[in-house]
């Protein structure tokens, strides 16, 4: 049961009665409503809100290392960030109203303030209110997670290392930080490799020499599939060589796989090691990979042409 913070003697009081205090420290700066400000007062409020702060980013921290050695850790890593920053949050705010309490001020004389705050949100504030807003959103809506492979509309692909208040943190395959405004999550396309399924389909397109056996082609696909590890074997989805296009010099054709968590998240390394298996396995079996021809036409004129083979050439 809460007490009663009315019928409580506030701490400035209390100090002033027992404690003897320089004048200085009694010298009204300002009056919020009916209550008055003293230097005191604002020496508290520092000490109060720096204690708070600390026992937030206490209780963040605590929260964590519970769970680091929990084998089911990347599991449970997105509920644990969501429980630690609500928490946070929360205890900012109730210790904020409790501590102005405590000092004398009555918390409905702070809405005088409200008019003057919202002046700034409209001039200076309003983006970074956005940005506060927007993460408490995902994090209540838990459409993105720590853990979470994304690829944004502004070109950021990586995993999310944390939300914070003001903005996400993405980091890229090639450990670079990047600091994402939360409000650019809400308002942009998202997309999200790992929101659902941790399974994705991937394609890596080749082409071969016109003539080949298109059986042959199959075969040397479905291989290299099958040597990287990763790749489903799945009934259902299992690797397959489809036929896409005629090209201009070349069968176009398409390896498709199911790749699991670690090379969905890693794409680009994923479409290298697929493209050098598949190289491989082409080159086992004798298939051509072509390059671009053209065929040249003459109106009018002539042109000299002379071929040497290379025993006459040496």
């Amino acid at each position: 049961m809460i007490p009663d913070l009315g019928h409580v003697p506030v701490l400035a009081a209390s100090i002033d009665q027992s404690i003897p205090i320089p004048s200085w420290l009694k010298f009204n700066l300002v009056r919020v409503g009916d209550t008055s400000i003293t230097a005191a007062n604002v020496i508290l409020a520092v000490v109060f809100v720096t204690a708070l702060w600390w026992i937030a980013a206490l209780f963040e921290r605590s929260l964590h290392s519970m769970f680091r050695d929990d084998p089911h850790a990347p599991q449970k890593s997105a509920r644990v960030h969501l429980l630690g920053k609500l928490g946070r949050y929360t205890i900012w705010i109730v210790g904020t109203a409790v501590g102005l309490n405590q000092l004398g001020i009555d918390l409905t004389s702070i809405a005088l303030l409200g008019g003057g705050i919202a002046v700034g949100l409209g001039f200076g504030l309003q983006a970074i209110f956005s940005n506060f807003v927007s993460g408490i959103i995902l994090l209540l809506e838990r459409s993105l997670k720590v853990g979470d492979f994304v690829d944004l509309e502004s070109g950021v692909r990586g995993h999310v290392r944390e939300i914070a208040m003001r903005y996400t943190r993405v980091t890229t395959n090639d450990a670079i930080d990047i600091l994402v405004p939360n409000a650019e999550f809400i308002n942009g396309r998202v997309t999200n490799w790992t929101l659902d399924d941790a399974f994705r389909r991937i394609r890596v397109p080749f082409g071969v020499a016109y003539g080949t056996d298109k059986n042959i082609v199959r075969e040397a696909g479905v291989a290299a599939a099958r040597s990287v590890d990763g790749v489903l074997t799945l009934p259902g989805r299992e690797p397959e060589v489809w036929l896409v296009s005629y090209g201009d010099s070349a069968l176009n054709f398409e390896l498709v796989i199911w790749a699991d968590r670690d090379l969905t998240t890693r794409p680009g390394r994923t479409q290298a090691r697929l493209m050098w298996a598949l190289d491989d396995e082409l080159a086992a079996r004798g298939v051509e990979i072509p390059f671009p021809q053209r065929d040249l036409h003459v109106k009018s004129g002539t042109i000299g042409v002379r071929i040497e083979r290379e025993s006459e050439a040496g």
